[in-house]
């Protein structure tokens, strides 16, 4: 009706319109995408262009690793892994000390039906000429000689399981610092595992001599033996009673952790018996206080080894291994991993891309909108 100018005018209307409805989403998608980009840019390592920077960097690296951690292996903090309860390394260390613990003081030694046999052959073979009231020292340090030896792989077994949890953790800490720049990541493993084993081989050293010193010397100032042995000896009344009357029942009943025992197979080594029952009674109550001691120095000593690790010598260590003829020092750094270096080019390329596409569908909308404000200002004049 009004001619063909007249249509081809309407449908640029609908179709500026249509674009004009779209285009406010198109501009907040392209502006989503661009902040994605820029933070990811951002989070790449900076290119590091001198050995300054480099330096810098790798300072960085150490510090941040070793604050991270003291938090986990030291304070027990561990809000940067809450869901990874192998990185609870304080909890960790207690369920290996406490394992350690129970499966010392669960070594049985002897059975109920032996009871006195392994004290009244070791006094048989150590007699000698002398007063035969007197308990030779002799035969108490062997017995407490074949006790250690019984339990002396023990207290490695521990000291090992432990140095190996404590070598996954340093490392899983160090590659996540070092994760930007891992041509740094192989030397600084190299030198965690180098120092764990140094730590780990004078930790042997020094379990082995706290076993030798205990199969040396019977000695203590606990007065927690004294009391022990005091209640322990306070039931040798009965058991002679026993001994030495036959028409007695054979079953006693003794207490302190022994239990039930029938000695009726005793009575044959009257002569010894009194000895072997005290003894006994003296290695059980001087026992725990070795198992006490095995265990608390554990303790102190793998608290002590850690801290002086993390403090002192893990950076020596790491710097040692950077600095290394054959690990390229410190300029090593400076050479970007090929692929951070694609992604940096990658993200760069798509940020210009948006801002251009940025800018293009500014002009659009602006366009529109100024063709917009000419029609009504027509539509007003006619």
């Amino acid at each position: 009706m009004v001619g063909v100018p007249v249509l081809a005018q309407k449908l640029v209307r609908i179709q500026a319109t249509i674009i004009s409805k779209c285009l406010p989403d198109i501009v907040r998608k392209i502006n989503d995408k661009l902040a994605a980009n820029v933070t990811e840019l951002n989070r790449l390592p900076k290119h590091l262009s001198s050995v300054a920077e480099a330096l810098t960097a790798f300072m960085r690296i150490l510090s941040s690793s070793k604050d991270s951690l003291k938090k986990i292996l030291v304070r027990g903090e561990f809000d940067g892994y809450p869901d990874e309860k192998e990185m609870h390394c304080t909890a960790r260390l207690v369920e290996m000390l406490d394992q350690y613990s129970n499966e010392l003081h669960a070594k049985n030694f002897a059975k109920k039906e032996d009871f006195l046999t392994e004290e009244i052959n070791g006094l048989q073979e150590t007699k000698g000429i002398g007063l035969p009231n007197f308990l030779p020292r002799g035969v108490f340090l062997n017995v407490l000689q074949k006790r250690v030896k019984e339990i002396a792989a023990m207290p490695e077994d521990f000291i090992g399981k432990v140095w190996n949890y404590v070598e996954r953790i340093i490392i899983k800490v160090l590659m996540y610092h070092c994760d930007n720049y891992p041509q740094l990541q192989s030397s600084t493993r190299r030198a965690a595992q180098n120092l764990i084993a140094k730590r780990k081989d004078e930790s042997v050293d020094w379990v082995r001599k706290i076993i030798g010193m205990e199969t040396q010397t019977d000695y203590t100032c606990n007065p927690e033996y004294v009391a022990n042995c005091s209640k322990l000896m306070a039931q040798q009344t009965s058991f002679m009673e026993i001994m030495n009357d036959q028409r007695k029942h054979s079953v006693l009943n003794l207490e302190r952790g022994i239990g039930v025992i029938d000695v009726g197979h005793l009575r044959k080594h009257l002569g010894v018996v009194q000895q072997a029952f005290e003894l006994k009674m003296r290695m059980i109550a001087y026992w725990k206080i070795v198992l006490m001691r095995l265990v608390d120095s554990m303790a102190l000593h793998i608290m002590f080894s850690i801290q002086n690790m993390i403090n002192k010598d893990m950076e020596h260590e790491i710097v040692q291994e950077l600095m290394a003829p054959q690990s390229g020092g410190i300029e090593r750094m400076l050479d970007e991993s090929p692929l951070v270096a694609e992604k940096r080019n990658r993200l760069n390329k798509s940020v210009k891309l948006l801002q251009e596409s940025k800018e293009v569908v500014s002009n659009v909308m602006d366009r529109i909108s100024f063709h917009g404000d000419q029609e009504r200002d027509q539509s007003v004049n006619m």
